[in-house]
Parts: C-alpha cells; sequence; structure tokens
C-alpha cells in the first residue's frame, strides 16, 4: 500500500508540475531564441509553404509585412513571389533573426526584402500600408495578442489580406476557435481555413 501510494504522490506531483510549466509558459511568452535556430527550422508538414501561398494568394508587385520571420522558412519564397517591383517586410524583436534572413535573401538575389526590429503590439508603420500580412506560430508568443491583432488591422489596407498559421506541435498554440475571436474583436473577417486542426493557416479579410 505504502508502495501505490509513492507512486500515486509522484504521479501527482508530476502532473501538476507539467500544468504549472504550462501555466508559466502562458505567462510568460517568450519567442524561439536565436540560439534555438535548428529547431526553429524543422520542416513543417501541417504548415506548408504550399498551403501559406494558397491563402495569402500573394501577387507580383504587392506589399507584404511578414511578422516573426524566425530563419526565413517562408520569406525566401514569398519575396518571391512577389517579384521585383513588389516588397516584403519582416518585422521581429530579435536583431540576429532580421540578419540571418537577410544574409539568405542576399545569397538568393532577392533585393525586396526590408528589415525591422520591433514589437507587433507596436507596429513601426504607417496607417494601411500594406496588401497582405502574415505570421506563422508567432501570436501565442506574444503578450498581448489582442493588441497585436488590432495594430495589424491598422497597417493592412481596407480589403487587404491577413494569414495565421498555428501548430499544435508549438507551445504556444493558439487555436482556430480562440483565433477567430481575437481577429473579429480586431476588425477581421474571418474567410477560410486550411489543414487539419493540428496545424493549420486561417485567412482573415481587413474591414
Amino acid at each position: 500500500m505504502r508502495a501505490r501510494a509513492v507512486v500515486a504522490a509522484t504521479a501527482a506531483i508530476a502532473v501538476g508540475a507539467a500544468i504549472g510549466g504550462a501555466m508559466w509558459r502562458r505567462r510568460h511568452r517568450e519567442p524561439g531564441s536565436y540560439t534555438q535556430r535548428f529547431r526553429v527550422q524543422i520542416p513543417r508538414p501541417l504548415i506548408t509553404r504550399r498551403l501559406l501561398f494558397e491563402l495569402l494568394d500573394a501577387q507580383p508587385g504587392e506589399h507584404v509585412l511578414e511578422v516573426g520571420p524566425g530563419l526565413g522558412y517562408y520569406s525566401l519564397s514569398v519575396a518571391e513571389r512577389l517579384g521585383p517591383k513588389g516588397k516584403l517586410d519582416i518585422l521581429d524583436i530579435q536583431p540576429k533573426m532580421l540578419h540571418h534572413t537577410l544574409r539568405l535573401a542576399r545569397r538568393h538575389r532577392l533585393p525586396n526584402m526590408t528589415a525591422s526590429c520591433g514589437s507587433v503590439e507596436a507596429l513601426p508603420y504607417r496607417d494601411e500600408v500594406f496588401d497582405a500580412a502574415f505570421l506563422v506560430t508567432v501570436l501565442g508568443e506574444v503578450n498581448d495578442p489582442a493588441r497585436a491583432l488590432r495594430e495589424l488591422h491598422r497597417v493592412v489596407r481596407p480589403g487587404g489580406r491577413l494569414v495565421v498559421g498555428e501548430t499544435l506541435a508549438d507551445p504556444d498554440w493558439v487555436s482556430p476557435q480562440a483565433l477567430q475571436r481575437l481577429a473579429a474583436a480586431a476588425g477581421f473577417r474571418f474567410e477560410r481555413r486550411t489543414g487539419p486542426r493540428l496545424g493549420y493557416f486561417s485567412r482573415f479579410t481587413r474591414a
């Protein structure tokens, strides 16, 4: 009986620690650090570039914003699609991520990419300047997601697109339902979602 009690107590402590850790991470949201770059750059089978392109529908000559590009997993392909007359602005709070992605852009001869260091909760851009914006596995790391979406609404032109990608493998996962509520409150209209619930892209239009 004593052995069973010890096992039960140990299990309870482990469960409590796991829940506590998850709650702590939710309260202390942090972006993936540059030192974790090899983990960040792992292929994403549920939130692929193809699915992003399908919803973002970036056209040559457009001005697009990417928040939290990481190591450029999506950035280079989007910049290429925008063409020489288009422009991709990338924003991150970590200069090393931006420098890394810009080096890759230069290596691939993509001069249409511009980087800014800053927070999505206080975007350093004029009102209604972007045709579209996207962020992938980023929103859950933001301290105030509602404010971040209001800022995105401010900088995207009326009728412009917002695409948000999430995967359940991310500890800062945002569910489709939670995302739709936050986006609607910020003034975005939900259009559609692609991919399974475990990894999806949702597209919104700026009203």
